[in-house]
């Protein structure tokens, strides 16, 4: 009796769960229940609308797709929006080089400053930002009187436009540069100079080459957000059909009009705009991976 006793105990400690088992399970349950819920968020803000803007996009076929992206108000707002980023991004790209080279390899006082006046597109919004510009170039603004004397029009125009991109586009080529400069140093430079490089020659085949993934992620970035631009640009541009509108303005402008199908294609382009910049970023991401191991 006794011994059968002891067996039955036994048996039932060996199959009884421990506590790590149920602390592993309740682990497991809360896993899922985490992944399970960020699955429905994104079913929920972000694959069912870009489904519906595809699946409204083509309702009328494949022929009213096409139809709406050869309209004359379409093409001239791509074409706006493709001059905005063909001068935002060079502009920023120079300028973001130069600050990411005069901060990482120098120290001054106001350094920390710069940084801050780099990241100020950052942290307002961009309808502040063309507010600001409002203020400085409209017609009642600091210059307004200046720009008017001399027959000069920034404000419901393409100067007032690309001012907006340059503003709101500032940081990333800076931002993205900056660390790898960092990283890398400066010994290379400094033996290039011993062996009798000039600054260009260091610049060109020693310093380029070593930040170029990270240069071209700013640049892509860049372009992303030049090309995506809403806020800032409506306030300048007045969002005048035909002469001020660029993508998303148009497709804004559309949708309040209830042309459904002009908008939503106008969507379906910005959007796989979207997604060949994130295939490109993944794709300089893995190569700044790949050099850095």
């Amino acid at each position: 009796m006794t011994i059968k006793l002891g067996l039955n105990t036994k048996a039932a400690a060996t199959t009884a769960p421990g506590p790590h088992a149920k602390v592993q399970g309740k682990r497991e349950w809360v896993k899922w229940a985490l992944i399970a819920s960020v699955a429905v968020y994104l079913t929920l803000v972000l694959f069912v609308p870009a489904l519906n803007v595809f699946v409204q996009a083509f309702s009328g076929g494949l022929g009213g797709f096409f139809e709406s992206l050869t309209d004359r108000k379409f093409l001239h707002a791509a074409k706006l929006t493709l001059i905005m980023a063909v001068v935002a991004v060079p502009l920023n790209t120079v300028f973001g080089l130069c600050a990411a080279l005069a901060i990482a390899h120098k120290t001054f006082r106001g350094r920390t400053l710069l940084l801050s006046l780099i990241d100020l597109p950052f942290s307002i919004s961009p309808v502040v930002a063309g507010l600001m510009i409002v203020l400085l170039y409209g017609r009642n603004g600091w210059f307004g009187p200046l720009l008017d004397a001399n027959n000069i029009k920034i404000i419901f125009a393409v100067p007032g436009m690309v001012l907006a991109s340059a503003f709101v586009t500032l940081p990333f080529v800076a931002r993205e540069v900056l660390p790898a400069l960092e990283d890398a140093g400066t010994d290379q430079e400094e033996a290039a100079k011993t062996l009798g490089a000039n600054s260009w020659q260091v610049l060109w085949r020693v310093t380029l080459p070593s930040i170029r993934w990270s240069l071209l992620y700013g640049i892509l970035l860049t372009n992303a957000r030049a090309m995506g631009e809403f806020g800032a640009i409506s306030v300048v541009s007045g969002n005048i059909t035909g002469k001020t509108q660029t993508l998303p303005l148009f497709v804004e402008e559309a949708h309040v009009q209830y042309q459904s199908q002009a908008a939503y294609s106008a969507a379906v382009v910005l959007a796989l705009l979207a997604v060949v910049t994130i295939i490109l970023k993944e794709i300089l991401e893995r190569r700044t991976q790949i050099k850095e191991g």
